[in-house]
């Protein structure tokens, strides 16, 4: 199996991003991949993004 171009780290943050606001055409043209690629990653890690968010949220209610 391929190594991922890309940390698991850098696809939270891009997905992140793509929460936020931002096109993923332009998210897409920026990293050199392939919108369908965004969307594999947002079904694969966006669990983890709302989990950070929660623990980041719980964090700052204490």
């Amino acid at each position: 199996m391929k190594k991922s171009k890309y940390t698991e780290e850098q696809i939270i943050g891009t997905l992140k991003q793509m929460e936020a606001g931002r096109a993923v055409k332009d998210l897409a043209r920026e990293l050199g991949v392939s919108e369908a690629t965004i969307h594999t990653w947002k079904s694969k890690y966006g669990e983890l993004c709302v989990r950070s968010r929660s623990s980041t949220a719980s964090v700052a209610s204490v």
